[in-house]
């Protein structure tokens, strides 16, 4: 039992052959190990649990509902959180995965953390729907040192600060993640300063934080990629808006700028490295130490190879075969 809460893209079919390749070359040369070989023919069983952070929640949801259906006496319990918390979970043994929305920090990796890239996605700036000056926050966009002057400096304060036109009067209210997690970290990093710096009311989690913005037509945030979007219809969640980010910072959105109409289109940008990165950023699955359970392993290996379908379909990007090639190497070097 799994307890808890299309847009295929080129290239998927080659990146799990690639990580197919990989995990068979690497399981033939531990075929003479001696290795008690009906033991690894048993079926998978057991409870695995996993603390993930918001950012990857819905794709671990997603992997481990399909893993078990090719193992169905293995059962999953995974609850979201920030990225903090499923690190300090993990490293405590109070769940036997993780997934954050970040790299692993040095300290963590000295207390023998270890991850595995498994997918891309983004931080994206939100807005109301019902915003005042919606038509010309989509026409002009925002560039990056408005942003960080928001959020970091305090430097804007109306709308017309972020918008240029004197006009806008109106106060903006900012708004920003109260839990340490990855979306902070990641816009802060885009913005030049640490989460610690971002200023603003704060609201736990990406639910919460889509909802204050909806809620508030003077409000502005950011969110995950797949809490700013809608799973159903793929379009922009419903009551908030994305806000463009002004790329080359020339006072308006460009053509090649405007990629925020659907999930798909959004995605594309992400590929392509259009979209900035941060806030584009990658997602991993965590453990403390290399796992050695059979069931975990296995679970791990299969995210990284057959499970990457599932990847676009879930709202992320497959990443690059060389990413996964090294945690592969761990987990099958054994």
């Amino acid at each position: 039992m799994l307890t808890a809460g299309k847009e295929a893209r080129t290239g998927v079919r080659e990146s799990i052959a690639c990580g197919l390749a990989i995990l068979i070359i690497a399981l033939a040369a531990g075929c003479g190990s001696g290795e008690n070989k009906s033991a690894e023919k048993t079926a998978l069983e057991g409870d695995v649990s996993i603390t993930a952070a918001f950012a990857i929640y819905p794709l671990i949801l997603k992997l481990a509902d399909e893993f078990q259906k090719i193992h169905p006496e293995l059962r999953f319990d995974i609850s979201a959180s920030g990225a903090a918390k499923s690190v300090s979970d993990t490293l405590n043994g109070l769940s036997d995965l993780g997934g954050i929305s970040r790299e692993a920090h040095p300290q963590e990796k000295e207390r023998g953390l270890w991850s595995a890239p498994v997918a891309r996605d983004a931080v994206l700036a939100v807005v109301s729907e019902d915003n005042p000056y919606l038509n010309e926050l989509m026409r002009v966009g925002a560039a990056r040192d408005i942003l960080a002057r928001l959020w970091i400096e305090d430097g804007v304060r109306t709308w017309g600060d972020l918008t240029g036109d004197a006009a806008a009067s109106q106060p903006v209210h900012a708004y920003t993640r109260a839990d340490p997690c990855g979306a902070g970290e990641i816009w802060a990093q885009f913005l030049g300063g640490q989460q610690e710096d971002l200023k603003g009311m704060g609201v736990h989690g990406d639910s919460w934080m889509a909802g204050a913005v909806k809620k508030d037509h003077l409000g502005i945030g950011y969110a995950n990629l797949n809490f700013a979007y809608d799973a159903r219809t793929l379009a922009p969640a419903q009551g908030i808006r994305i806000l463009p980010i002004d790329i080359n910072e020339n006072g308006r959105v460009d053509p090649e700028e405007d990629f925020y109409s659907t999930r798909a289109q959004l995605l594309g940008a992400i590929a392509s490295r259009s979209y900035p990165s941060p806030p584009a950023r990658d997602l991993y699955l965590i453990s403390r130490g290399i796992p050695k359970r059979r069931s975990i392993r296995e679970f791990l290996i299969w995210a990284l190879t057959l499970g990457q379908a599932n990847v676009p379909e879930t709202g992320y990007i497959p990443l690059p075969d060389p990413m996964l090639k090294d945690a592969l190497h761990d987990l099958t070097d054994r």
